[in-house]
């Protein structure tokens, strides 16, 4: 088995170069033949895939966080349809939420690869975004509002670990503001005073948000979250809940489910997708089914 790994040293806060050794170990000892391509920057791990003959490997691996998936697959999508090898994943990052949808614990890596070591595919969802200003692929969430104001200032309190979300999210709910949103669910049209838009491939975001209770990423669906406006301290109320998925037993958060979403205002709002930030609306998201050959 010959995989291409790219691997983000800077991921968990610069604790996953450390485990790099064991990593390597364990593959060789499996019989596992891997080229390791360690990232220096910023969107390096799309690059380092979209300028890789393919053809030489059985499967590329993103080892990282989310937003080495999210690199990952973007450089996998340069390549034409028949030339994409299947996709997996080495959970060493601060955020793993992908890792949860395949039945794997954040941070074991060790598992990971076993689950790559049994060469089991299945195809899955990919969502699409088309932006105003970029155009990508997500295999988690994209979100919108809130939650992209809470994760740029978590960004700054990174050195606090994984309670940096949390306190972030606490932070903006203290400077709580609200949109007029106007977005179309497969043609059905939602107006709203709106805090925030998540637009779900996947079940979870961030470290512990069970963001999409009802999501699969095979169901040809994408799950819609939207929290309408409400009083700060309802607000903070219900931030607690969403670690459960209890969130959307809310009044003032409803859920749908959709192939295609365009959200026509306001225009200029940043989008974030996985732990990203890129792209402004107006924008138009898709479902592609059962688009992407994955190691689970």
């Amino acid at each position: 088995m010959r995989l291409l790994i790219i691997f983000n040293p800077r991921a968990g806060h610069g604790r996953a170069v450390k485990k790099l050794p064991d990593i390597r170990a364990k593959l060789e000892h499996l019989g596992t033949s891997a080229s390791i391509k360690q990232t220096t920057h910023p969107g390096h791990g799309n690059e380092l895939v979209k300028e890789t003959d393919l053809s030489a490997f059985d499967g590329v691996v993103a080892a990282g966080g989310d937003g080495t998936v999210f690199e990952v697959l973007n450089g996998l999508y340069q390549h034409p349809r028949q030339a994409r090898i299947p996709l997996g994943l080495l959970p060493v990052g601060t955020g793993n939420a992908f890792a949860r949808d395949l039945g794997l614990q954040p941070s074991d890596w060790s598992a990971a690869i076993d689950l790559l070591h049994r060469r089991k595919i299945r195809n899955i969802d990919v969502g699409w975004v088309q932006a105003a200003d970029a155009t990508y692929y997500f295999l988690n969430v994209v979100s919108m509002g809130f939650a992209v104001d809470a994760s740029q200032t978590a960004i700054k309190l990174k050195l606090l670990g994984n309670t940096a979300y949390t306190l972030a999210t606490l932070w903006q709910a203290l400077k709580l503001k609200s949109f007029p949103l106007v977005l179309d669910l497969d043609g059905m049209e939602v107006r709203q005073q709106n805090v925030f838009v998540t637009i779900s491939n996947t079940r979870y975001t961030g470290t512990h948000f069970l963001i999409a209770p009802g999501a699969a990423f095979d169901d040809g669906l994408l799950d819609v979250t939207l929290l309408e406006r409400l009083p700060r301290h309802k607000l903070l109320k219900l931030f607690p809940t969403i670690y459960d998925g209890r969130h959307v037993e809310q009044p003032e958060v409803s859920v749908h489910k959709a192939t295609k979403i365009t959200i026509r205002s306001p225009a200029g709002m940043l989008m974030g997708p996985d732990g990203e930030f890129l792209g402004k609306t107006p924008v138009t998201v898709s479902c592609l089914q059962k688009d992407l050959a994955i190691f689970n």
